[in-house]
């Protein structure tokens, strides 16, 4: 009787959800935004499913979620977390960790990185007492110029931590190389790049550890969300311990004395048989999802390859009809990294010098006619009033970083947008560029 139920009530969940069809766009009217969500009757049902259950915390959905992210990339292990920007605190603070004896990074330590992005990605440097080191970027792949950043390295570097732009990579074969010839950890945030290809391997497999996102403006989402991935079972091990409290106890939720032996450790200064769900060997956090975040998770995993292709079709759309345009005369457009398929965020255009187009004003008309625009984040993160009072080395100068900051804005590729919006779109681009320029 209880099973029938259940199945009845996700069945009504998934009419409810098939009953809301999509409003029509009306060009002009309806508004396009530069990210969104695509969710559908199996997302619902998932999520009814793992609300049935009352777990609340991490539970079942999530045991399940983290082994098949973790087989998606070929990593043994994943960590499911709140957010994105969790999962770059927590790559970052498990590399901090005593266990890892010499190896482990140290306030003070140099850590290299672009100012060009997002500032989750640069916060748990300083956030752990490190020192960022900002190069430049190129225009064109809006990615870290290696050979800055190779130059960058001093004795004092000890790992490098960036962001595979837009979803398109950096040359992250090359970085990765870098490292390894310098004994550097590389954390690879792909929170914008999930699904992304160098050489056939998926990016987030090249570094030490690296990030997700599934926030609804990503890949696939579960509202809230991000995850960490790596192979060393010791990262693994010090990565769960820093995201459940900061305990040495690795105990699921709800399951006492997997190691069989709680109250026989003896661990820093505490007595003999203290129990060991409350020892604590790191300075932690609590970062777990809820299993209905998990849940939706899953669903949304199924369909991942289907919203790859859809934005690198969107990708392609919108660069075919910018260049049958001519705009290419007056933007600079996006070029993937060579060796590489991304896996599109976004599609970033950055106004050409001397072609008479204030940014600020073509984006604030761009929206006003309902195209919704981006900035690639925090511009130039060294100009930001978070970073005023922040120490931090900058190799060579900014000079692109800048550019970004000044003439560049992103238009969006996601699954929800349709052939009729990005006619819209780039109809509207080209007449608002026009006007501008007189």
């Amino acid at each position: 009787m209880t099973d029938d139920l259940r199945s009845e009530i996700i069945r009504l969940a998934r009419q409810f959800h098939e009953s809301r069809p999509p409003a029509p766009f009306v060009p002009g009217e309806t508004y396009i935004p530069p990210s969104g969500k695509v969710m559908d009757a199996d997302d619902c049902a998932n999520l009814i499913d793992a609300s049935l259950d009352m777990w609340l915390t991490a539970g079942r959905y999530a045991d399940q979620f983290e082994t098949e992210v973790a087989a998606i990339f070929g990593r043994r292990h994943a960590k499911l977390t709140v957010s994105g920007s969790a999962a770059n605190l927590l790559a970052f603070a498990c590399l901090t960790s005593w266990k890892l004896g010499e190896k482990r990074i140290k306030p003070g330590d140099e850590v290299i990185t672009v100012a060009a992005g997002f500032p989750t990605t640069v916060a748990p440097i300083v956030q752990y007492g490190c020192l960022p080191v900002f190069v430049d970027v190129d225009v064109e792949t809006h990615n870290v110029d290696v050979d800055l950043l190779e130059a960058a390295i001093t004795p004092k570097t000890k790992a490098v931590m960036i962001a595979h732009s837009l979803g398109n990579p950096f040359d992250v074969q090359r970085v990765a190389a870098i490292c390894k010839a310098h004994n550097l950890y590389l954390i690879e945030d792909c929170c914008d790049a999930f699904g992304a290809l160098v050489g056939g391997q998926h990016v987030g497999t090249f570094g030490d550890v690296a990030t997700l996102s599934f926030y609804p403006a990503h890949h696939i989402t579960m509202g809230e969300g991000g995850a960490v991935l790596m192979n060393s079972p010791l990262l693994a091990k010090i990565a769960e311990s820093f995201r459940d409290w900061g305990r040495d106890c690795y105990c699921k939720p709800g399951v006492d004395n997997t190691c069989n032996k709680r109250f026989g450790w003896r661990l820093g200064d505490l007595p003999k048989g203290y129990d060991h769900k409350y020892t604590y060997s790191h300075i932690g956090y609590n970062m777990k999802v809820s299993d209905m975040q998990a849940a939706v998770g899953v669903s949304q995993l199924k369909k991942l390859d289907h919203f790859v292709a859809r934005r690198r079709e969107n990708f392609a759309g919108l660069e075919r009809r910018l260049r049958d345009a001519g705009l290419e005369e007056l933007f600079h457009l996006p070029v993937p990294t060579p060796g590489t398929d991304p896996s599109w965020f976004g599609y970033l255009l950055t106004v050409r010098d001397g072609s008479g187009i204030n940014r600020n004003l073509l984006t604030k008309t761009l929206e006003e006619r309902k195209v919704g625009t981006r900035l690639l984040f925090a511009g130039n993160l060294t100009k930001q009033p978070a970073f005023r009072d922040v120490a931090y080395r900058v190799h060579g100068t900014l000079d692109n970083t800048d550019k970004i900051m000044n003439d560049s804005f992103w238009i969006g590729v996601w699954p929800g947008i349709d052939e009729a919006r990005l006619d819209y779109m780039v109809e509207t681009i080209a007449s608002v560029a026009a006007e501008i320029r007189g």
